[in-house]
């Protein structure tokens, strides 16, 4: 029974991408002419504030999938459940992905808007830290791949990096910093007009469905090679 919902679990999943792709498409498609045509030029940054619609939602995600990462290891440890690392594997790549896109990305903007590619600040070290957690999440699966611990392993390391989780997002409140404090808070009314928040937001779904596409291809892949295994019913 288990190994028919699988095979019907793996039929739907093999699909899905296919359908992501497009959706994808689609709303990146949009998003960059509301942000590269439509959105208006900053008074004081000019054009140059248009990064901000590749890095702050790369942020965003790479933020995001970590904390999903870390929840899942964390159920892993406590209900001893074979399927919550490999998703968590799968979610990994695009993770490490998005953090290196917002540190570049971040670098770049900050080149005309600090006069500097790179500073120690708060904000920045902590997520130059996250990339490097992704790193040793990803690279520990590929060590210690054939260990009985390595599920065991990895998910201590992805709990582990949730503490930097808290220390990213209210680094700004808590340091004095470069960077500036946060616009858009879900609780809150945005500071961005709404003429840049469209495009920003647009671009953080069509950033989140590309994570997902990747995840999707990543997970079939984990899927055969459990299958190749012999362990059809993980």
């Amino acid at each position: 029974m288990n190994y028919f919902i699988n095979k019907i679990f793996f039929s739907i999943n093999s699909k899905a991408p296919k359908y992501v792709f497009v959706i994808f498409v689609i709303v990146l498609s949009v998003a960059l002419v509301e942000a590269l045509i439509f959105s208006p030029e900053d008074y004081i940054q000019g054009h140059s504030v248009r990064i901000m619609y590749v890095h702050v939602p790369s942020a965003w995600i790479s933020l995001g999938i970590f904390s999903v990462l870390g929840i899942l290891s964390a159920g892993s440890l406590i209900f001893k459940n074979k399927i919550l690392p490999i998703i968590s594997k799968s979610l990994a790549p695009s993770g490490l992905v998005f953090s290196i896109i917002a540190l570049v990305t971040g670098s770049i903007w900050g080149k005309p808007t600090w006069g500097t590619w790179w500073a120690w600040d708060a904000r920045i070290t902590s997520m130059l830290i996250l990339a490097v957690f992704y790193l040793i999440y990803i690279l520990s699966w590929r060590v210690f791949e054939y260990k009985n611990n390595v599920t065991k392993i990895t998910s201590l390391i992805a709990v582990f990096g949730l503490i930097n989780i808290p220390i990213i997002k209210f680094s700004v409140d808590w340091w004095s910093t470069l960077h500036q404090p946060s616009s858009f808070k879900l609780l809150e009314k945005s500071s961005i007009h709404v003429s840049m928040l469209i495009p920003l937001l647009l671009m953080t779904a069509a950033f989140a469905l590309f994570s997902i596409l990747i995840f999707l291809m990543k997970y079939n892949t984990e899927l055969i090679k459990i299958k190749n295994k012999g362990l059809d019913r993980l």
